[in-house]
């Protein structure tokens, strides 16, 4: 199915200005469209004068004109000859009805000029019964309809609202006056008000006063709650009580450049707030943890650095630093957990830092650089753990036996190599990584591992975990290449997915 953005991307005549002003309509007139109880069409005229139906919205108050999918269609020649009367003509117009059908021809204005025609499509015949709230919402819908034939809506200055939580027409609508007095409330409204604290009467009532009597004392209250709650300013605001959130959105209803009243969309989102106060307070739980283990974990190999200055079996020292810098890589990840919101870890930031005090370590010859290549992206944690592990083990293996004094084999500057793919194949995602220097190389004959200690044992047994394999491989013009390929978990097992480079 065609969207707005494909239809005008096929014609290309629409100005830039013009063709945001019609995604900024189409991003906002489902309101309208509820409100209307009406099925709603964009129509656009093309460089060959012809019309096209560019996009459509259907009401969740009431039933559907249009059940199939209609973007993309040309107006019939009786539709298109409407279409161009009422783009000449600036105004509304409503041609005979056609059995059940009545059919609102609204020019869509914008810098005075006309950059479409909306159709208000209603179903007389299916039209819900009318009563206090039906009559209400037309006479809102209405007033905004008149609002875009004079390139008022959707507002110039957008909509500055939360996110999270943005009201419908479902959820709750007031009409003020200019002064600000409820001229109407939904009964979702009125509920939602009620919820807020206030039990009296709602009609004729000061909306500004209703809600600032709520408010707890010292509050300290939104710059742009009293220009939304006066219906003066185009916003959203949301209200906290000790009871209860709403938040609250304005649309000033305009006519002639005089502004005379406002609609409020109100939506209580106080098990909605509740909700993300728990998620935070579970988040900064996690983040908490991962910190104590990093503490933890550092402190374990600090003191193994510690004993091991005191052995005097140079075996047994070395075995008992190797620990400590394996148990440092962990740390480094659970470092990263601990500054994120989620289970994910941004792996091209933690692996420069792990990879970079192997090298310090494991450098017993030239100066070795370290190069980077490609991106890993978001890894969730239960993969980053065993990569950092991998990687370090890997990197402190080509430093001290391809670097030592002399082995650099006539290079310029000892330099490890670590280039990185993100790829996806049936089964999920894969990450390929190549470890390569300009060190010595493997002895001649040699295509297999260049060790069998145990930091090859770890990485064996990390890449079984992972679905993984490796082969090693002389670099050209010398040196050594480990090339491993790793499956990562699929996000349906928890977390988030981690993201393609």
């Amino acid at each position: 199915m065609p969207t707005l953005r494909d239809v005008l991307s096929v014609d290309g005549h629409v100005s830039g200005a013009d063709a945001e002003w019609l995604h900024r309509l189409v991003g906002d007139w489902q309101m309208l469209a509820d409100l209307s109880f009406a099925d709603l069409t964009l129509w656009l005229r093309t460089q060959s004068g012809s019309w096209v139906l560019a996009a459509h919205a259907r009401p969740s108050t009431g039933p559907n004109f249009y059940h199939d999918d209609v973007v993309g269609q040309l107006a019939t020649d009786s539709r298109a000859e409407v279409l161009s009367q009422a783009a000449r003509a600036k105004r509304v117009v409503t041609p005979p009805g056609v059995g059940h059908v009545r059919e609102n021809f609204v020019p869509v204005v914008h810098d005075a000029a006309v950059t479409g025609v909306m159709v208000r499509h209603t179903d007389l015949d299916n039209m819900r019964q009318q009563g206090g709230l039906e009559v209400n919402y037309l006479q809102i819908a209405q007033a905004l309809i008149g609002m875009v034939t004079e390139g008022q809506f959707p507002t110039a200055q957008g909509y500055a609202g939360a996110l999270r939580g943005t009201p419908r027409v479902g959820d709750g609508v007031i009409r003020i006056s200019a002064e600000g007095r409820i001229d109407y409330a939904s009964p979702n409204a009125v509920s939602a008000l009620r919820r807020l604290g206030h039990t009296d009467q709602v009609a004729g009532e000061d909306l500004s006063r209703i809600v600032t009597a709520q408010l707890p004392d010292g509050t300290m209250m939104d710059e742009t709650m009293p220009l939304v709650l006066t219906g003066r300013a185009p916003w959203g605001t949301e209200i906290e009580t000790r009871r209860s959130n709403l938040t609250l959105r304005c649309i000033p209803l305009v006519a002639g450049g005089t502004r005379h009243g406002a609609l409020l969309l109100v939506r209580d989102v106080s098990e909605l707030r509740r909700r993300e106060r728990e998620l935070l307070t579970r988040e900064a739980t996690i983040r908490e943890i991962h910190h104590r283990v990093k503490n933890n974990l550092q402190t374990v190999s600090a003191l193994l650095r510690l004993q091991s200055r005191r052995l005097e079996d140079p075996t047994a020292q070395k075995a008992l630093q190797e620990a400590g810098r394996r148990l440092s890589t962990v740390a480094l990840v659970h470092d990263a957990l601990s500054h994120g919101f989620d289970e994910t870890v941004p792996f091209d930031e933690v692996a420069p830092r792990i990879l970079r005090a192997i090298v310090e370590v494991a450098s017993r010859g030239p100066a070795v650089a370290l190069v980077s290549r490609g991106s890993f992206g978001l890894l969730r944690a239960e993969d980053a753990t065993p990569l950092a592990m991998i990687l370090a083990e890997l990197v402190h293996n080509a430093v001290e036996h391809g670097f030592t004094e002399g082995a650099a084999a006539g290079a310029d500057e000892g330099r490890v190599t670590i280039a990185a793919t993100r790829s996806r194949d049936d089964q999920g995602g894969l990450l390929t990584v190549v470890v390569s220097d300009n060190g010595a190389g493997l002895p001649p004959g040699t295509s297999a591992s260049p060790g069998s200690g145990l930091g090859m044992q770890i990485v064996q047994a990390l890449l079984a975990d992972m679905d993984g394999r490796i082969g090693w491989e002389p670099a050209e013009p010398h040196g050594t290449s480990a090339r491993f390929v790793v499956r990562l978990r699929s996000a349906e097992e928890g977390g988030q997915p981690a993201s393609s480079s």
